[in-house]
Parts: structure tokens; C-alpha cells; sequence
């Protein structure tokens, strides 16, 4: 095990991680798709929930598969419903639990109720993916307002998510191999909504997928990618990499090797003013991989909370529910802390923790799914990618 601290945001240049060119000509282009917010019901409680996704992909998809990289929202309002936000926030004043929970159900109602437009969770790694699809990589991000909206919780919420992913997968399975399933005909324009044809036949290597999912999103990435759950994968495909970012994991759980992963790399992060999740989002993912002969990184990145992760979730963006989580003091101004973390760091910015993430998550999926071993020193914390105002502290077990 080694540790060190690494200094952000600003890129050094030479540092692979810093590389921002596309692997080949053209830059990156995004598509997008929607094949229903009722594409399929949840087993046992008859749900509803959407198959919709952004694309990030090089415009050049070149001669050789390029590897497929998933990511995942976690839980958060699913309906950009401003007049609900308001009043929960006028019940939450008022101690008015009942007009609390009302409020409550209009913003995480699926499908949204007409004329109120659905909050794009998936979009919120759009910087992310524009980063990887850069890199080289073809970027699915997938949207789980409807397993958001829903009824199921722990376990089987992490279990509904590894779902959607490999129903995902099995579509891209289905339009790489032969051209044909759901997605055939289904690209839109990510700006326009126009179509968009794209041939991606022969251009995803399946072989080599990456996923990484956010806050609950975490929990369902790397239960989808558990030793017990690897027969559920569609045909051909197999997971490589999971990165955890800050993961809401149900500590609760009574059976470990539901989340026991032996043989993929496994990465965690998570920040020190994180107001949502935390530090048994490090001790759970180590005990998940305790028996894995792959390598496991942690990373915590000091300064970060939880929602400027996603940038839909953060008030920059103006979103419906946005919010800042992390924990603060008027005695300590421009500084925070999380959850399980009473000692104040001074805050990142919401770009400057986006680039810190980027930096990180960038070089761990083009270590382990292109092999390249320039990024282990970076991964290991041999090497600092970024320098500047924030601390990361990296643990890597190599095994």
C-alpha cells in the first residue's frame, strides 16, 4: 500500500492526464437516445423505467473497436418541477411533514406529469464523457429516473440498476455484432433532437467495457460487476474496470458477496465534504474487493462534495434541486466539511473538483482498458497529474 498527497487543479503539461487531443482526427461527437420512459416495468413491483442515454464518442470510430465506457447516476429528483421544489422547501420551513412529502412526490414522480420536463441526470458527466471519448473511448451514459421514482431500496436498488446496465449492454451487444435491436434508427441529434445516423457496427469493443457509477450509482456498478452476478451479463460483453464514485452503498447488507468482486480492477473516490455519503463508501469497497487479486485504488480528494460531481446536481447549473452538501460555518468561510469529516478544508470550486475527478478517472480506465502503463505512476501516486490548491489522498494496492 502506498499514500501520497497530489496537488490540483492545474493540469502539468507532458502528464498523460492532461492529454486532451482526440485519438485521431475530428474531435468528439454526442448522440443521443430514448427508447421510452415505460421501455420495461421493474420485476415484482411493476414499475416504470425509461432506456435513455447520451453518447460521447470520437466522430473518427477509426478501423479498431474502441472500448465502452458506462456511466450512472445515482439518486436525485427526477422532474424539473420548480413550483414543487418551492413548496417543499416552504413545508420543510414550516415543519409541515405532510405538504413536505407531497411536494417530495412530485419531484421524484416517473413519468413526469405533463408539460414538466424530466431533470436529465445522465447529462451531469457530460465533461467526463467528452474527456473519455476524447481519449478515444465510445461513452454511454444512461438515465434511472425511473429507478429513482421507484419503490425498491438497498439491495434490490442496486440490484434494479445493475439491470439497466446490462439491458444497455445487451442493446449495444445487439448493434455491434449484427446491426439490428433497439437502437437501430434511434440516435438523435444530443443538441436538436434531429436523427442522427451513426454507425457504430464493429466499432465497440464489448470485450473491454468500463463503468462507473455515481452515489447509488456506485452501488450498482459494482454489484452488476460482482463475481456472482458476471452470468447475468449479456453475451460477449465484459466489464473490466468499475470506478465507485462516491458510492452510497447499503451498509445494511447482510450478504457481502452479492457486492464481491475477485478479478476486475476496482477504483473508489470520494471527497471530504461530502454531506451525503461517507467514509464507509472506502471501508465497503475494500471489503468487497478484500479477496480480489485485481488492483483497488482510493482516492479522496479533499475539498469535494458530493453533488458537484454531477453537474445537473449543482447550482451553477441552475437545475431544479441543485444544491450545494457540503457542510459549512461562517466561521470558517470558503471552507467545509462532510459528513464524516469535522476537520474544514478549504472547498473546491465546481470545475475545479470536475477536473480533479477527470484527471483521476480518466487514468484509471485508460490503464485498464487500453493497458497503458504510463498511468500507474499517477494511480499509485508516484506522480502528480495536477498542481495547484487541493489535496488527493491516493491508496493503491496493486495485490
Amino acid at each position: 500500500m502506498s499514500a501520497a498527497a497530489l496537488f490540483a487543479p492545474q493540469a502539468l503539461a507532458g502528464s498523460p492526464a492532461s492529454a486532451a487531443t482526440p485519438d485521431g482526427p475530428g474531435g468528439v461527437a454526442t448522440v443521443t437516445y430514448n427508447l421510452g420512459d415505460q421501455a420495461y416495468r421493474l420485476p415484482g413491483t411493476g414499475e416504470p423505467v425509461e432506456i435513455a442515454a447520451t453518447v460521447h464518442y470520437p466522430k473518427d470510430l477509426g478501423t479498431t473497436p474502441r472500448p465502452l465506457v458506462v456511466q450512472l447516476h445515482g439518486w436525485h429528483e427526477t422532474c424539473a418541477d420548480r413550483a414543487a421544489a418551492a413548496a417543499r422547501d416552504a413545508a420543510e420551513k414550516a415543519g409541515d411533514q405532510d405538504a413536505y412529502a407531497a411536494a417530495g412526490r412530485k419531484l421524484f414522480s416517473w413519468p413526469c406529469a405533463p408539460g414538466t420536463r424530466p431533470i436529465p441526470n445522465e447529462r451531469g458527466y457530460d465533461y467526463l464523457g467528452e474527456e473519455l471519448a476524447g481519449h478515444g473511448f465510445i461513452v454511454v451514459s444512461i438515465r434511472a429516473n425511473g429507478i429513482n421514482a421507484s419503490s425498491v431500496w438497498g439491495d434490490e436498488n442496486a440490484s434494479a440498476r445493475a439491470d439497466l446496465i446490462n439491458k444497455h449492454l445487451a442493446l449495444w451487444q445487439q448493434l455491434d455484432d449484427a446491426g439490428r435491436g433497439g437502437l437501430v434508427g434511434a440516435f438523435r441529434d444530443a443538441v436538436t433532437g434531429k436523427p442522427r445516423r451513426v454507425d457504430f457496427r464493429h466499432h465497440v469493443d464489448l470485450n473491454e467495457v468500463g463503468t462507473m457509477g455515481h452515489s447509488r450509482g456506485g452501488a450498482g456498478v459494482t454489484w452488476q460487476a460482482a463475481d456472482r452476478h458476471k452470468a447475468q451479463w449479456p453475451a460477449g460483453v465484459k466489464v473490466r474496470a468499475v470506478m465507485a464514485l462516491a458510492p452510497a452503498y447499503n451498509v445494511m447488507t447482510e450478504d457481502m458477496t452479492a457486492y464481491r468482486i475477485t478479478k476486475t480492477p476496482v477504483a473508489v473516490m470520494r471527497g471530504t465534504c461530502d454531506g451525503q455519503v461517507g467514509r464507509e463508501a472506502f471501508s465497503f469497497a475494500a471489503d468487497a474487493t478484500a479477496k480480489s487479486s485485481a488492483a483497488f485504488y482510493r482516492f479522496e480528494i479533499h475539498g469535494a462534495n458530493h453533488n458537484y460531481f454531477n453537474t445537473q446536481w449543482s447550482p451553477e447549473s441552475g437545475q431544479v434541486a441543485a444544491a450545494d452538501d457540503a457542510g459549512h460555518d461562517a466561521a470558517h468561510p470558503g471552507q467545509c466539511t462532510g459528513r464524516d469529516d469535522p476537520a474544514y478544508d478549504p472547498q473546491l470550486t465546481e470545475a475545479g473538483q470536475r477536473q480533479v475527478a477527470v484527471a483521476y478517472i480518466d487514468a484509471f480506465f485508460r490503464r485498464h482498458l487500453t493497458g497503458d502503463k504510463r498511468f500507474d505512476a499517477i494511480l499509485t501516486g508516484k506522480r502528480h497529474p495536477l498542481a495547484g490548491v487541493a489535496s488527493v489522498d491516493v491508496t493503491a494496492d496493486r495485490r
